[in-house]
């Protein structure tokens, strides 16, 4: 298999530090607005780089990057860059004719008028529109295949097919224990993306009502991860697996909600009330005259790369799917999770625990579409193909997942 993966990022890197290690890949262009981070990214490869270059792309341009699909004979597309960039890269893939897979989606815009209540346009809208074309190109766009979505997805397919007989909820559950030395507020995954998702209005989903928002951090529970991590607060944010976890698998209701803290929330609340959480470009003195600056992009580069903050983070990361209903006419509640400890993560790929963990899921699932155990057409999510090969090769990549029944 020959991949272009576009983002040599935190994600983007750990994932050629996993797949320089699996035999399926036949070459990877690693493909970065920043040439010399792709190079960064190849030249840590040391004696396993041979199956990889670096290629400078802006992730924008539609017609470069289908472009550089014909011109490296790739077979995919693995966009690892944030979710701006999903719809050129995700249209590059279509018209170059190659499969497509990403790890967030095409971004939603609330309700213009009711926000808080009723779901405008929705995460991943924009790719399902362009499902027709997908199966008549005879290939797949598997949409959402990181950790979470991705991974809590298949947990949630795999509850379905073997644990279940009827799903009363499904609720993805993401804490952790990381703390960071040296920082008061280190963020250990993209800020950007972290205020798109925590900021907007959640989505939940209801099978009698569909789906509709509620207010940011709403309904607050206390969950008690696994391994260590112990309670957690979690709260209602926006994510994929609300919209996607209904197309394929029948549940009363989909919700998700993250393990933010109090501080964490007080801080994403101050930069929505200055302003700063906005996209939009305002102008700002420069040393050549006035330029334009997106808010949020200043917000990002003010703060420590996630990437680098592996040698000064302790702890573990959870990520994992609850599910309950009932088996044999009997109730059942089951917490299907996967933790990696940053400890591990450093010495065993150099890359700190929330991006590893990231990066993972997206290799298994090529590995699975270069072998034929997943195969498809359309715009798919995770939950649209057999969970057990991906379970069974995340296993096999030597990171284990877990199954917890005493759940709270």
């Amino acid at each position: 298999m020959r991949v272009l993966l576009v983002g040599a990022g935190g994600v983007g890197t750990a994932a050629t530090r996993i797949a320089a290690r699996r035999d399926f890949l036949g070459h990877m262009v690693v493909a970065d607005y920043d040439l010399a981070r792709a190079e960064a990214a190849v030249a840590a490869l040391g004696g396993h780089g041979d199956r990889f270059s670096a290629l400078r792309l802006d992730a924008s341009d539609q017609e470069a990057v289908r472009r550089a699909l014909a011109e490296h004979d790739c077979d995919v597309l693995l966009n690892a860059t944030d979710p701006r960039f999903v719809m050129p890269l995700f249209r590059a893939a279509l018209e170059a004719g190659t499969h497509y897979l990403d790890m967030a989606m095409s971004l939603s815009a609330p309700h213009p008028d009711r926000p808080y209540e009723e779901c405008g346009v929705k995460l991943g809208d924009e790719q399902f529109e362009l499902a027709g074309r997908w199966e008549e190109s005879g290939r797949v766009a598997l949409v959402g295949m990181g950790v979470e979505p991705g991974l809590s997805d298949v947990f949630a397919r795999y509850a379905a097919d073997e644990l279940f007989d009827e799903i009363e909820e499904i609720g993805i559950r993401d804490g952790a224990n990381l703390t960071v030395e040296g920082y008061d507020f280190a963020p250990s995954f993209s800020i950007w993306t972290t205020i798109e998702e925590c900021l907007n209005p959640p989505v939940v989903y209801e099978r009698e009502r569909g789906w509709f928002t509620t207010a940011p951090f709403s309904e607050p529970e206390v969950f008690d991860f696994p391994e260590g991590i112990g309670p957690v607060e979690c709260v209602n944010v926006e994510h994929e697996e609300v919209l996607l976890v209904p197309r394929w698998v029948d549940a009363r209701r989909v919700t998700f909600k993250y393990g933010l803290g109090d501080d964490f929330i007080a801080k994403l609340k101050t930069l929505h009330e200055l302003g700063l959480d906005s996209t939009a470009e305002v102008t700002v003195p420069g040393g050549d005259g006035p330029v334009g600056v997106s808010p949020r992009d200043v917000v990002a580069a003010c703060l420590p790369d996630p990437a680098t903050l592996g040698e000064r983070m302790t702890g573990k990361t959870c990520a994992g799917t609850w599910v309950k209903g009932t088996k044999d006419g009997a109730p059942r509640e089951t917490y299907l999770y996967h933790v990696v400890d940053n400890q591990w993560s450093m010495k065993e790929y150099g890359s700190q625990a929330v991006v590893w963990q990231t990066a993972v899921n997206p290799v298994v699932a090529l590995e699975l579409l270069a072998t034929g155990a997943w195969t498809g057409q359309g715009v798919l999510g995770p939950e649209a193909l057999p969970p057990r090969p991906f379970l069974d090769l995340l296993t096999a990549y030597g990171s284990p997942w877990g199954q917890r029944d005493d759940v709270r």
